[in-house]
């Protein structure tokens, strides 16, 4: 029982994440070499782990607040099915564990992995509680991951992609600030206190910007001399319906649905987004390999 609630703890859902560490090794076009694929896999394993180490710390911490959220409350720690002790035990063995892993595939890979930890950790017991950067710092971990994948298999990054991770991940960010404040209401800074910084309009006024910031970021990402030589293909340029689409069904669930509390759930739930995300990963990759 003790087991199935530590699982739980994990929020496995949230892995989807980590699948930002597989960006360099697809468009660095190495997806064919075995080898790296394979520490590509291993780096996404370390993170799962170090992420998940770091998910049992931030429910320690905030354990009072989600007693207090209708959908948190329901966490093993918020409910009581797990007691503090075997969280702890549990959190640091997966933090050892996943710390150990990057350090064996590579120094400076266990180097980004820390740092991520360390953020996390500054985030969980301080950096929340600022606002705007909260939302920065949130945006820095898929940043982070994308880098790490790049670090993993020894390419550089392209730093056009390093801009649409950041802002794409500041579109998702500021729009789960924005659910929170519409489903929790008057309860919000209850759960978060860093919510009675934020308005629905301010937060409405910033996604506006993210969202044709991220648009032309990818645009021009998609026709730059500097991914045209990387990839040896102008045809990138072809995803950018499946971008467009992707954005504006996200806009559409977040202001008619009030969804994107949860992005890596509303990924997987949602099926005209799930599908257009396959199809823009699908054609990324037979443009790159067919190019």
């Amino acid at each position: 029982m003790v087991f199935i609630q530590i699982i739980r703890s994990l929020r496995p859902q949230q892995w989807i994440k980590n699948v930002a560490i597989f960006a360099a090794v697809v468009f660095a076009r190495k997806f064919t070499d075995p080898s790296l694929v394979l520490r590509t896999a291993g780096a996404f394993a370390a993170f799962c782990l170090v992420s998940s180490s770091h998910y049992i710390f931030n429910d320690l911490m905030d354990i009072e607040e989600d007693r207090l959220h209708p959908v948190k409350s329901k966490r093993p720690l918020a409910s009581g099915r797990l007691k503090k002790g075997p969280a702890v035990a549990a959190m640091l063995v997966l933090g050892a564990a996943g710390l150990g892993l990057a350090a064996w595939i590579s120094l400076p890979f266990f180097l980004m992995c820390a740092g991520y930890l360390v953020l996390q950790v500054l985030y969980s017991v301080r950096l929340k509680h600022v606002v705007i950067l909260d939302v920065f710092v949130v945006a820095a971990g898929f940043v982070i991951r994308v880098l790490a994948g790049a670090i993993v298999i020894r390419v550089l990054i392209s730093s056009w992609l390093l801009i649409c991770t950041m802002l794409l991940s500041l579109f998702l960010a500021m729009g789960k600030r924005r659910h929170e404040i519409v489903f929790l209401e008057g309860e919000a800074p209850n759960h978060r206190p860093i919510l009675k910084e934020y308005t629905t309009n301010f937060l409405d006024q910033m996604i506006s910007v993210v969202t044709a910031s991220t648009l032309v970021a990818y645009c021009l990402y998609t026709i730059s001399e500097e991914t045209v030589a990387k990839l040896g293909t102008r045809n990138m340029i072809l995803t950018v319906p499946f971008v467009l689409y992707g954005i504006f069904r996200y806009l559409y669930l977040i202001h008619l649905r009030s969804e994107g509390g949860s992005p890596e759930h509303l990924i997987l739930k949602d099926k005209p987004l799930l599908v257009d995300v396959f199809l823009w990963g699908a054609a990324s990759i037979a443009i790159v390999a067919l190019r």
